[in-house]
């Protein structure tokens, strides 16, 4: 990304060097960001993903920066097309966040936000078991119709307030986060969004979902420009 003056809004592709090769994403910052969000998809998406394009669009319009991010190499995705075998490594994803979580850390643009993740679907296990990797870098977690579930034995250890959003019609993966937000002993919250579906398809939906998520970060994210994890 090339530099640009306080006031501007940047935006680029970022590559993030992992073990086996590099994964590819958008970062967007936008004038005076008072935090970041990592976004961890669910299984078979991408960074294309237009569900979370939207909500990545709404935070950036809080003052929220945004990176959205593949959690596999391009070779990985050749073969995970055809296998399937790790779209559901969810303690693999939580390394990748993990990593990519660093090069948040370490680069010039955004080492002085505070950092949140929102996991959609399978994402949320990953996202989860990443908060707890890094209990201090991690200010907040949002879950779009997740499986928290997925996080296992690391949900007890997640830290930060975390925020399960999940459609009234989604009744298989309600009970799921009812069961583990009972297993989390940091601040937790489910919200039902009614009328809507696993994918938030409905009309007016995914717009609740993303004003939700926007909340949430802006309650528990740094103010403007300045680090830290949980204000």
């Amino acid at each position: 990304m090339h530099a640009a003056g306080e006031q501007a809004s940047r935006a680029g592709a970022v590559t993030v060097p992992v073990e086996g090769g590099s994964l590819a994403g958008d970062l967007r910052i936008p004038p005076g960001a008072r935090g970041v969000v990592l976004f961890a998809h669910g299984s078979g998406s991408s960074r294309h993903s237009p569900r979370n394009q939207h909500v990545a669009r709404t935070l950036e319009q809080r003052g929220l920066a945004t990176l959205l991010i593949d959690l596999l190499t391009q070779a990985e995705e050749a073969l995970d097309d055809v296998t399937a075998q790790y779209r559901f490594d969810i303690p693999m994803l939580a390394e990748r966040l993990v990593s990519v979580v660093g090069w948040l850390q370490r680069e010039p643009a955004t080492s002085r936000l505070a950092i949140g993740l929102f996991g959609a679907s399978t994402g949320a296990g990953a996202a989860l078991m990443a908060a707890a990797a890094c209990p201090e870098a991690i200010g907040a977690v949002v879950s779009r119709g997740g499986r928290p579930d997925l996080a296992g034995a690391a949900l007890a250890m997640v830290r930060c307030p975390t925020l399960l959003i999940v459609g009234g019609l989604d009744t298989p993966v309600i009970e799921m986060n009812r069961e583990a937000a009972v297993r989390m002993h940091a601040v937790v919250h489910l919200d039902i969004v009614p009328g809507a579906t696993h994918l938030f398809e409905e009309p007016g939906t995914l717009e609740q979902v993303a004003t939700l998520a926007g909340e949430w970060f802006t309650q528990y994210l740094g103010s403007p420009g300045q680090a830290g994890g949980v204000a």
